[in-house]
């Protein structure tokens, strides 16, 4: 799941992605005050432009600068609200404490023995902000040449690792509310959102 391997696939065609938000972002973030958002993994940029086009500043990375170009085309009207970041957040830290959302949403974050990546996604929210992973139900994965599913976080891998300063608002599987993606069968999203304590 490297840059280049995102690159290829960007380029291998006009749009990849339907340009729609996911589903579980709205769903669950049309309640939540705006904030400080952190994209992870923003693609084509649908998700950072629902958050903007709906009162939040957002950071929106990504590895390809192909997808992050394609995203900044169709958010002339919110360019103020979005800083397009180009970076491998597998390797990269991001500031800690500084957003009130953290969206993960269908990023393949593999895991690592120490979860060094995953424990530095966790410490960018502030007290008080909200972390929303969403990603297809294992069950509905098949492994294929390079690409192994049990090679990547699920949402109770990441409830398992979150402390008491912590609390899990909800960790499930839920039908997709939007259409299958093409190809393929994730009919179930395997959903966890979590709200660090303290005050904001």
């Amino acid at each position: 799941m490297h840059a280049r391997f995102w690159e290829e696939t960007y380029r291998a065609r006009d749009q990849l992605f339907s340009g729609n938000p996911n589903g579980v972002l709205v769903a669950e973030v049309s309640g939540l005050p705006p904030g400080r958002a952190l994209d992870v993994g923003c693609g084509e940029g649908a998700d950072a432009l629902w958050l903007a086009r709906n009162g939040w500043q957002v950071t929106a990375v990504d590895i390809s600068r192909t997808a992050l170009d394609r995203a900044a085309a169709a958010g002339a009207d919110v360019a103020g609200s979005v800083t397009w970041t180009c970076a491998d957040l597998t390797a990269t830290r991001p500031p800690a404490g500084m957003f009130d959302l953290v969206s993960i949403h269908y990023f393949p974050l593999p895991r690592q023995p120490d979860h060094a990546a995953l424990r530095n996604l966790l410490a960018a929210l502030a007290p008080g902000g909200t972390l929303l992973f969403a990603t297809h139900e294992l069950a509905d994965l098949l492994p294929r040449p390079g690409f192994d599913p049990d090679d990547y976080y699920q949402p109770e891998d990441i409830a398992r690792l979150l402390d008491d300063s912590w609390a899990v608002e909800f960790e499930e599987t839920r039908p997709r509310t939007g259409p299958t993606p093409a190809g393929t069968h994730h009919t179930r999203d395997a959903v966890l959102r979590a709200r660090r304590l303290g005050n904001p």
